[in-house]
């Protein structure tokens, strides 16, 4: 009887350890996604990883930049390969996140510090990127940034 009530407890434990090892972690909504698609770019920027960057922009990609220049795909793709203008930190905050079936908006806050030409720089930019769903993964078609002016000490 009591190598029976072992074996019964022993089968309940380890079924019970397979049922919770197949359970999903935890389903990402598309918000939480976005968000990390938007942290590992900038991740990306920093560390040069031009095939992540070429893998998350849509080949009709534009870029406006916060100086009012346009660039296409190969020129984003161009920047992140350059390795002239260091970055020391970044922070992404402030994000808002608005889906609409397969495109999304995602809009951010991005305080950077590193060097420019030699001089020290620090800088925030507002952000707004604009994301389409297709095979099976979010792809980044838009980017506006605007600089913001430093507050006044």
């Amino acid at each position: 009887m009591v190598r029976f009530a072992a074996l019964v407890y022993i089968c309940v434990t380890v079924s019970g350890l397979g049922a919770s090892a197949a359970e999903p972690q935890g389903v990402r909504s598309d918000q939480e996604i976005l968000i990390q698609l938007e942290r590992d770019w900038d991740a990306a920027l920093r560390r040069h990883d031009v095939a992540f960057i070429e893998d998350l922009l849509a080949d009709e990609f534009v870029a406006t930049y916060h100086n009012g220049i346009r660039a296409d795909r190969a020129t984003e793709i161009a920047l992140a390969a350059d390795r002239s203008q260091p970055i020391e930190s970044s922070r992404l905050d402030e994000f808002i996140v608005q889906s609409h079936r397969d495109a999304a908006v995602v809009m951010f806050s991005l305080h950077l510090t590193g060097t420019s030409q030699g001089q020290p720089l620090e800088m925030t930019l507002r952000y707004t990127d604009v994301w389409v769903f297709r095979d099976g993964r979010w792809q980044c078609v838009a980017s506006h940034s605007t600089r913001l002016q430093p507050r006044p000490a």
